[in-house]
């Protein structure tokens, strides 16, 4: 057993949680690209980061530690730091190295994944959480269910979001083609005080208010604003349809 494991949580840097305020009701722009993309690297999703804040956005959710350092150079809003390293199961800043690399990288809170299924590294929750706070930053576990998020919140979690929603087999409701699921948020804001986060196929602004309504904190939004290719595809889809019903 890991020494941390099963002792009650660290209190998280007194100057980091005070950033916690101020992002009540506020939209956080999640800026990432995958590779291969043309907006890929540091030097296009730092000018993504800008241009967010620039219409509005109260921080940015930012992926691997390049891109995080290259951000939180050319902002001034809370950075959300993560990592992630492969494309199935946990990996959502999988272990505590990964954690403690965007923490390094000048994140200010480092989501990870929280859901029930095992870490990379063996390390429980807790002990993860613990040795985040340890380094002076916040945690924000991305969970599927309502168990899941109060089982973070339970083990010293900062924020508890929506993220991985849909995307586990823990949760069934509310698949990947679906909207946000609001029935997650209203149950993780019932059933504990530590602030809940709606992210997650949030796709228009009526739907970030109605995130706001059901019981989040703050709303992160990011394909919707952030996917130029996608928004594109699907302008062009929508045209190319219109053009084949249409008679000569």
């Amino acid at each position: 057993m890991h020494p941390n494991e099963g002792s009650p949580p660290s209190p998280p840097a007194p100057v980091r949680q005070s950033l916690l305020p101020g992002l009540a009701g506020r939209l956080v722009v999640s800026c990432q690209a995958l590779p291969g993309e043309p907006l890929h690297g540091p030097v296009h999703m730092s000018a993504m980061a800008r241009s967010a804040v620039m219409g509005g956005a109260a921080a940015v959710r930012v992926n691997g530690p390049d891109d995080v350092a290259a951000v939180r150079g050319a902002v001034d809003v809370p950075v959300i730091g993560l990592w992630k390293d492969g494309a199935s199961g946990v990996y959502i800043t999988p272990t505590l190295r990964h954690a403690l690399a965007v923490a390094e990288a000048g994140a200010d809170i480092v989501a990870l994944d929280a859901t029930s299924r095992p870490r990379g590294d063996g390390l429980g929750l807790a002990a993860t959480v613990a040795a985040l706070h340890a380094a002076g930053v916040l945690v924000m576990a991305d969970v599927s269910t309502a168990d899941e998020g109060v089982a973070a919140a339970d083990a010293g979690a900062d924020l508890v979001a929506t993220t991985l929603s849909g995307y586990t087999g823990a949760s069934t409701p509310g698949a990947p083609a679906a909207g946000p699921n609001l029935d997650l948020v209203a149950a993780l804001a019932a059933r504990t005080r530590t602030p809940v986060v709606a992210e997650g196929r949030i796709a228009s602004p009526a739907q970030a208010a109605a995130a706001l309504a059901a019981g989040a904190h703050f709303v992160v939004v990011g394909g919707a604003i952030t996917r130029p290719a996608d928004l594109t595809r699907q302008f062009a889809t929508a045209l190319a349809a219109h053009h084949t019903e249409s008679p000569v």
